[in-house]
């Protein structure tokens, strides 16, 4: 079909590869400085080290000294970085694009500003974009690992743009019979659902580290996670109000907060709160690992927090979102509270 070129040799990029090269593209992966060990291995036999799996042979690998190179005659870009590498990938890729080329991202995350805004991460591209570059931008969004991606498993995205007819075009790359995509211009939407929902995931997770500190007490603790989980679903679907999003976009909200409590760093975050361990610990534990979980959640209750000084908003009214704060910043134990839900869900109910 054409050359697409993915920087950044992360596991949801290098999963992409895999409806990519099947579709008969030219895949090119190209390495950040951080990927050197995983672009040397997959030199060797298309072996992953980070996702655990093996590319298709075919797909041409890039250190990132070479991704001039990589982008030479591309069609498609996808920016795979993770929320730590957006400046890198502002200051320092989106110069190499050859101008008509379009971007889109698997980046998950929102920028809070002084007053309170948060903006999620195509508008903060575009409003800071090199001078004398103007790169058209789109993004994915939805329940989907890379894992289960790279297996084949049947996943249900969508893909935001301004322009329809070229997320069109961009869909046509990617979708296959296991790969769904749906489409929507609502950008700020898609992108805040799916970005909040890692401090949601977060949060929920905190259940199951409740239960696994009670040990084997022969509760099996659904009903306490599915109640977190409704608590998120409910402080998301307010928040994307806040944002100037479609609130209809709760639905890839929810279906990416149950996929993110079902494994991954989020969870284990959540999960290690829940336990009883303190943030330096947890963050020992994870040493080398990206908490992008810890990150947004940090910076939506920080907005929660400079909306309310001025009115815009209450803290009372994202009670899950200001407890999680709260562990997160400043030295909080879990204790969960349950009586706060109750009382903001059936004053919103009347």
């Amino acid at each position: 079909m054409g050359i697409v070129t993915l920087i950044g040799a992360g596991q949801m990029a290098s999963a992409l590869t895999f409806p990519l090269f099947e579709n008969g593209n030219e895949v090119r992966l190209v390495g950040t400085p951080l990927d050197g060990e995983v672009i040397a291995r997959l030199r060797e036999d298309n072996y992953h080290i980070n996702l655990d799996r093996t590319l298709h042979e075919g797909i041409k690998y890039y250190t990132v000294d070479q991704v001039e190179e990589a982008l030479d005659g591309a069609e498609l870009v996808v920016c795979g970085v993770s929320s730590f590498g957006v400046d890198w990938f502002l200051n320092n890729m989106f110069k190499l694009i050859p101008e008509g080329v379009p971007v889109i991202s698997v980046t998950k995350g929102m920028i809070d500003l002084p007053d309170g805004t948060l903006q999620v991460f195509p508008e903060y591209w575009q409003e800071h974009m090199p001078e004398g570059v103007n790169v058209e931008l789109f993004a994915i969004g939805g329940p989907c690992t890379a894992r289960d991606l790279s297996d084949h498993d049947h996943s249900f995205v969508a893909y935001c743009g301004k322009d329809l007819k070229k997320l069109e075009w961009i869909r046509s790359h990617f979708e296959t019979d296991y790969y769904h995509i749906a489409l929507t211009d609502d950008v700020v939407g898609l992108e805040a659902a799916v970005a909040l929902k890692n401090g949601y995931a977060l949060g929920t997770a905190m259940a199951i580290g409740l239960k696994n500190r009670l040990g084997d007490d022969g509760i099996a603790h659904v009903n306490s996670k599915s109640a977190l989980f409704q608590q998120s679903v409910w402080e998301m679907y307010q928040l994307l109000d806040i944002v100037g999003g479609n609130q209809k976009m709760i639905m890839y909200a929810a279906g990416d907060l149950d996929v993110t409590v079902a494994g991954g760093r989020s969870r284990k975050v959540g999960q290690y709160l829940g336990e009883g361990y303190s943030m330096p610990e947890i963050e020992e534990k994870l040493a080398g690992q990206t908490l992008e979980a810890v990150v947004i959640a940090t910076r939506t209750a920080r907005a929660v927090k400079a909306m309310a000084k001025v009115g815009k908003v209450k803290e009372s009214d994202f009670p899950l979102l200001m407890h999680v704060d709260q562990c997160l910043n400043h030295g909080a134990k879990v204790d969960i509270p349950w009586k706060d839900f109750q009382t903001i869900t059936c004053d919103a109910i009347k």
